[in-house]
C-alpha cells in the first residue's frame, strides 16, 4: 500500500488478534447493532480491512453474511485461524477494486481509515461506494481528533504533547493499553470537515453521523470517555441513490 500497514508486522498482528471489546472499544461497538438495524437493508457485507477478523466476526453474529478482505497477510492469517469458517481474503493496494460491484448491502469499515493519508480516502472511499448496492449503506467508523489529546480507558497519548497541535492531514501517535505490544501506533489525524470533503468526492453524503459516549452503567471503568466522544460513526449513502 502507498501507506504504511503497521499490522504487516506479525507480532504487532498477534497482539492485536487477541483484542475483543473492552474499555474503549466497547463504546465503538455498542451502538452498531442499533444503527445497522435502522440503516441496512440486507445481510450480505464487506468488513473493509477487517484484520483479525473482530468485526467480521460481530457482523456474522449480527446475522451478516460476511466477506472479510485485508492487505495484511498477518491479519488475515489470524483472522482465518480464529473463525476457521469464515471468508477472509487478502488483497493488495487495490483493496475492493476486485470485488464485483454491486454486490454488498453493507460495508463496515472499523478503523481502516485513521491511518490513511487524505489523499488516498477519497479513492478508496469511490471503491468501496462502487461494491454497494443502489440501497446499501457504508459504516465508517474512526478515531475522533480529540482520542489523541485525552487519555483513555485503552489509550494514553500522554507521551506525545505534540499531537495537540496536530491539523488534519499531520501524523499523530497513540499508545493501545489493552494489547501486550505498547508501541506506539501512528495514525493521521482527520477532522469532521476534512472527512465530509472525501466523502462528497467520492461520492458519499452523510445520513447518520454518531459519536458515542460512555454512560455510568457500562461494564467498563471509562476515563475521558464518559465526557468526549473517542469515536465517530458516519453511515455514508450514495449521491446519486
Amino acid at each position: 500500500m502507498d501507506f504504511p500497514n503497521v499490522y504487516e508486522d506479525s507480532a504487532r498482528a498477534g497482539s492485536y488478534a487477541s483484542l475483543e471489546f473492552p474499555n474503549t472499544y466497547y463504546l465503538a461497538f455498542r451502538d452498531l447493532p442499533g444503527i445497522l438495524s435502522r440503516w441496512a437493508r440486507g445481510t450480505s457485507a464487506l468488513d473493509f480491512f477487517c484484520g483479525s477478523g473482530r468485526s467480521t466476526r460481530f457482523l456474522k453474529g449480527l446475522g451478516f453474511e460476511v466477506v472479510g478482505v485485508d492487505v495484511s497477510a498477518a491479519m488475515v492469517d489470524q483472522a482465518r485461524a480464529r473463525d476457521p469458517g469464515g471468508d477472509y481474503r487478502l488483497v493488495g493496494e487495490e483493496g475492493p477494486a476486485t470485488l464485483a460491484a454491486s454486490s454488498f448491502d453493507l460495508a463496515l469499515a472499523a478503523f481502516t481509515f485513521d491511518n490513511v493519508p487524505g489523499e488516498q480516502k477519497a479513492r478508496l472511499l469511490a471503491a468501496l461506494r462502487r461494491v454497494l448496492r443502489p440501497a446499501g449503506v457504508l459504516i465508517n467508523l474512526v478515531s475522533s481528533p480529540e482520542i489523541y489529546r485525552h487519555e483513555w480507558a485503552s489509550f494514553t497519548t500522554r507521551a506525545f504533547p505534540e499531537n495537540g497541535a496536530a491539523r488534519s492531514g499531520d501524523r499523530v501517535r497513540i499508545v493501545m493499553t489493552d494489547v501486550p505490544d505498547r508501541r506506539p501506533v501512528e495514525d493521521v489525524l482527520c477532522t469532521h470537515e476534512a472527512y465530509l470533503e472525501a466523502y462528497a468526492a467520492a461520492g458519499l453524503e452523510v445520513a447518520e453521523a454518531h459519536r458515542p459516549l460512555g454512560r455510568a452503567d457500562e461494564p467498563y471503568p471509562l476515563v475521558s470517555d464518559t465526557s468526549i466522544s473517542p469515536w465517530v460513526i458516519y453511515v455514508l449513502k450514495n449521491l446519486s441513490g
